[in-house]
């Protein structure tokens, strides 16, 4: 079919966020097309292969969508108001969109922290997914929200708008905790920022790892991700790794070798935490990819534990400007999940 141009979206001053979220709801192998005129300079235009079941956002925010920076004689860009991008797409996926959203129906079994008219602040527990993948698609943290949302009359998945509520961060599969999604495309837009520079919020995590660490300690190491092997690394700033800095300080160290660690990510690369300590002998207990295959296997024996050790407790804003200043100050705390409260009592013993 015939390539013709479909929504001609004008940009905010600015910005570099142009979140196409019709391809979260409708999957499609075809090519999306994009054309983009800067008023005060030349048109340019790329093509991205659209993934089944994912969102093409093209911003720097994280790198769990396809992200992409617009270059302009091999430099950044950052789009402003008379920018224009027309999109263009095959005949048979325009008449998709005029189809309303699929959501999946499940049930929203998730613990509220906070919500209010912009945001959702969740407790994820060990297991779920943020994001639907290949082997799951409807059991997931992001179609709870969607069901939930939608029971409260707060979403419509018939709105032809196409925005639809997502989380500004996500958290591994097997790591619990907090999640903050964003329930309209102003808020989102903002948590995306404030997740990017990271200069406004505070986030922290509890873990366990193996050994005694010191009670304080900084991690500045850089990271990069091996594609072949699926796992990341730390490397050099010279061959593309990326700086990642961690903060951490020991609440409590146990007499059977183990410490309980609460740690700040100063930066949010994929996998951060886990190498970081695996990069200091002190891998996170039952961790599968980076952590002591030995020790991994005592605590499934002893106590169950089949991932990682590591939750998400603590996420504060700072002094806010903007849309979301209102909420500055605010702070929100997740209890550890029942079953790591439980080891802990039990290596007290030990």
């Amino acid at each position: 079919a015939e390539l013709r141009p479909q929504w001609d979206i004008l940009l905010l001053p600015g910005t570099v966020e142009v979140a196409v979220q019709w391809f979260a709801i409708h999957p499609h192998p075809d090519i999306l097309f994009l054309d983009i005129q800067l008023a005060d300079g030349p048109s340019f235009y790329f093509i991205e292969q659209a993934r089944p079941e994912s969102m093409i956002v093209f911003t720097t925010a994280y790198d769990e969508y396809a992200v992409r920076a617009f270059t302009v004689n091999s430099i950044d860009y950052l789009l402003k108001e008379g920018d224009q991008i027309s999109v263009y797409l095959k005949e048979e996926l325009l008449n998709q969109f005029h189809k309303d959203a699929i959501l999946r129906p499940v049930k929203a079994d998730f613990p509220i922290l906070y919500e209010d008219e912009n945001i959702l602040v969740v407790d994820k527990p060990k297991g779920l997914l943020v994001h639907g993948d290949e082997g799951e698609k409807r059991i997931t943290l992001q179609n709870m929200v969607l069901n939930y949302l939608k029971e409260k009359r707060e979403w419509d998945p018939s709105d032809l708008t196409g925005f639809i509520p997502s989380p500004a961060h996500r958290l591994d599969r097997n790591t619990s905790g907090i999640v903050i999604f964003g329930k309209n495309l102003v808020t989102l837009q903002e948590l995306l920022r404030l997740f990017r520079e990271r200069d406004q919020i505070e986030k922290r995590y509890t873990l366990l790892v193996r050994g005694i660490t010191s009670e304080r300690g900084e991690i500045n190491f850089p990271l990069i991700k091996d594609s072949e092997k699926k796992i990341v690394k730390v490397g050099s700033l010279s061959k593309g790794a990326k700086p990642a800095l961690t903060r951490f300080h020991r609440i409590k160290a146990y007499q059977c070798g183990f410490s309980l660690v609460e740690a700040e990510l100063l930066t949010g690369r994929t996998h951060q935490l886990r190498v970081h300590f695996a990069s200091i002998s002190h891998p996170i207990v039952g961790d599968s990819k980076y952590g002591d295959f030995s020790v991994n296997e005592n605590f499934e024996k002893m106590y169950g534990l089949k991932n990682q050790f590591l939750h998400a407790s603590y996420f504060k804003f700072l002094e806010l400007e903007g849309p979301l200043s209102y909420l500055s100050g605010k702070e929100f705390r997740s209890k550890l999940p029942e079953k790591e409260e439980k080891i802990l009592a039990s290596i007290s013993r030990l």
